[in-house]
């Protein structure tokens, strides 16, 4: 993902969830992605989808177990 699109959908992820803690960092040997982080906690990865002319995001993110609260 090239930076524009980061700063884009870093402004997107702060407005929708209201936290400005968040951001888009882009990973160094994919271009195609870019890692999200709130605070110093990363937290999933974005993946960009470019298929017949449009262009979409879709955020990835694992929840383990050992995270849960019994």
């Amino acid at each position: 993902m090239e930076k524009k699109d980061n700063e884009r959908v870093q402004t997107y992820l702060r407005r929708l969830f209201g936290n400005a803690n968040i951001r888009v960092v882009a990973r160094p040997k994919k271009k195609d992605s870019a890692e999200v982080y709130i605070g110093d906690e990363f937290i999933g990865v974005m993946f960009e989808d470019k298929e017949d002319g449009d262009l979409s995001y879709n955020f990835q993110m694992a929840i383990l177990g050992d995270d849960l609260e019994d």
